[in-house]
């Protein structure tokens, strides 16, 4: 049989299908999330997340050395707060002295170069377990966002490099890029948790934080998952507002919708490999069932290749291992 291409040719060997790659992922493409609790030398492991825990900040600084010299570049910060200092408001969220403050300082003071992103969100605060201050079990848009805006302040002050809001609140990015702007914190950026949406992917990072709603869902500020049209639109107005990158959430069933804000914005765009994707995969290794790390490349290759400039995944470390 003679033909005139022959597509296999490009397939024949490894050193030949790593030419021709048309998607690299390499450290710097990887956010970093990690949980942070009270304490000294604290390490508990996420039940739910085997392989991955929560740590005090001491433990956390030398883990964010351990990830610098790894060649990855950004964190993402998650604290638990006690359950003695949440209430309705938020307020411990714009605490100076609280743990996120504390733990961006310390961070910044060992690492000084890696970036450093902080959830805002009011569920780890909230009495409720909500992103939002509640009233008679309705999540208020405008009195959250005013909350935000102390929350994002404050994390600027202690020095983070971005805040990230991940609460899905109308017309909170604009409300924080001006509050920044006030304050003096023009160097401060914003990564939007842009497309977030209501998903059940997000069950083990809930035992992580105990930050689970106390009632109902998250279904009236978080996006159906039916929707794609609703995920252009309440990125472009993020853009539109201030934010300087843009986020999808979850990653692996949506990867359409990572696809379709890329090609429709001028930022760059991260994705979210959330929990319960980790979850996944792990158990399924542990059950025989896939093999770990050809299942954890696959991922992240997919969402990379979908269209995320940057992928916050709790598999960074175990990626580079493998990829070096």
């Amino acid at each position: 049989m003679q033909l005139q291409r022959r597509n296999r040719i490009l397939r024949q060997s490894p050193a030949i299908r790593a030419m021709v790659a048309e998607t690299i992922i390499k450290p710097a493409d990887f956010i970093v999330p990690l949980f942070i609790d009270e304490g000294e030398n604290i390490k508990t492991e996420i039940a739910s997340m085997p392989g991955y825990y929560r740590m005090s900040i001491d433990l956390t600084v030398k883990e964010v050395k351990l990830l610098w010299d790894m060649g990855i570049r950004c964190v993402l910060l998650f604290i638990k707060c006690k359950d003695e200092l949440k209430d309705n408001t938020g307020k411990e969220a714009w605490n100076k002295n609280g743990l996120m403050q504390r733990s961006i300082k310390a961070i910044k003071n060992a690492v000084p170069e890696i970036a450093v992103m902080t959830d805002v969100a009011l569920d780890p605060f909230s009495s409720y377990g909500h992103d939002g201050i509640v009233k008679d079990e309705e999540i208020l848009n405008d009195e959250t966002v005013e909350a935000l805006v102390k929350m994002s302040i404050s994390h600027a002050e202690a020095g983070c490099d971005f805040v990230a809001p991940s609460d899905m609140m109308d017309g909170r990015i604009g409300a924080i890029r001006t509050g920044l702007e006030e304050a003096g914190y023009t160097k401060t950026g914003i990564m939007s948790y842009s497309a977030k949406y209501a998903s059940c992917f997000y069950g083990p990072f809930r035992d992580a934080l105990d930050s689970a709603p106390g009632f109902g869902d998250k279904k009236t500020y978080q996006m159906d998952f039916a929707n794609r049209t609703e995920a252009i639109k309440e990125t472009l107005m993020d853009v539109e507002e201030g934010a300087d990158i843009v986020m999808v959430k979850p990653a692996m069933a949506y990867l359409d919708i990572i696809r379709e804000v890329k090609n429709v914005v001028d930022v760059p765009v991260s994705a979210y490999q959330v929990s319960g994707e980790y979850a996944m995969i792990k158990a399924a290794a542990k059950m025989g069932w896939l093999h770990e790390e050809k299942a954890i490349l696959e991922s992240l290759t997919s969402i990379k290749r979908a269209g995320a400039d940057l992928i916050a995944t709790y598999f960074a470390k175990d990626a580079i291992r493998m990829l070096s």
